[in-house]
């Protein structure tokens, strides 16, 4: 899709009408409902209901179908509510299912009012992400085995050759090897496995009244802790007990590296904002 057929605020006003539309007929009454955050998902907290809605926008472009991503999301969220973890669980409002509005996947979130701007220091998000893995390791769904990058790299390479008009095929193949051989390393890994937050980084948790909550379950999957493990920097390795040393975090640590610079060029049609960005890190991308 060219971005200049792209109307990213239309998108926008559509996600905002669809949850409000599925709050209103659930017999919420929603009478100003403010965006929190737009960029791959659209989130809205349905005031004055404490209800956040989370809409897939431009996910889908790339988690095709989409809602299998959302229900795994909301099982895991609601286990890890359950076993009293420091987590945002599902609105208890309405059913903790992926909902459908519009041709959009929606889903429904207990709203806590963050109480600060500042992020937690590396110990502090270090220990928590230990906490986490320790509880999760008893979550007894089934999860795919890390999700975020086995499908989102080769969808995004793929939609990338389809589209032809953003990388050259020199830039295309860079991207293809690297991914191989970065594959056939964390294949030949020994680590054990285990259910994962998937994206557990500090922006991912909320100041809130209730302490730090653990946001965004999207990416859960199962793999080795070092995937969430290397969005710790130096004190949040040293808080977490037993972390894997550089050589078995360096792999993934390349991964994601080269997950980001895939899903913003496959994304750009849609969102150019952070070309720029996904720019200099291809630039800095060898093969090694």
């Amino acid at each position: 899709m060219p971005s200049t057929e792209f109307d990213r605020p239309a998108l926008t006003a559509r996600a905002v009408a669809a949850s409000v539309s599925v709050a209103s007929a659930a017999g919420i009454r929603v009478n100003d409902p403010h965006v929190l955050a737009d960029t791959y998902s659209v989130r809205v907290h349905l005031k004055p209901a404490p209800i956040v809605a989370r809409i897939a926008t431009l996910t889908p472009v790339l988690r095709s179908p989409v809602e299998s991503w959302l229900a795994r999301e909301l099982s895991v969220a609601a286990f890890l509510a359950a076993k009293g973890a420091p987590v945002v669980p599902p609105s208890d409002f309405l059913p903790p299912v992926p909902h459908h509005c519009d041709g959009l996947a929606i889903s429904f979130w207990r709203y806590f009012e963050p109480i600060s701007d500042a992020l937690p220091d590396g110990a502090t998000v270090g220990r928590m992400q230990a906490e986490l893995h320790a509880i999760l390791r008893d979550y007894p769904g089934d999860l795919p085995l890390l999700a975020p990058p086995l499908n989102d790299i080769p969808r995004g390479i793929e939609r990338l050759e389809q589209l032809g008009n953003i990388l050259p095929e020199s830039d295309l193949t860079l991207l293809q090897t690297n991914y191989d051989r970065l594959l056939r390393q964390l294949s030949n890994s020994v680590s054990v496995l285990q259910p994962l937050h998937g994206d557990a980084h500090a922006l991912n948790l909320i100041p809130t009244a209730k302490g730090l909550l653990w946001n965004d379950f999207e990416d859960t999957c199962t793999g080795s802790i070092a995937w969430d493990l290397i969005n710790l920097d130096d004190e949040g390795i040293a808080a977490y007990p037993n972390a894997p040393d550089f050589a078995t975090l360096e792999p993934y640590r390349k991964m994601r590296h080269l997950h980001a610079i895939v899903w913003v060029y496959a994304i750009s049609p849609e969102l150019p904002d952070w070309i720029a960005s996904a720019k200099t890190m291809l630039d800095n991308l060898h093969i090694t």
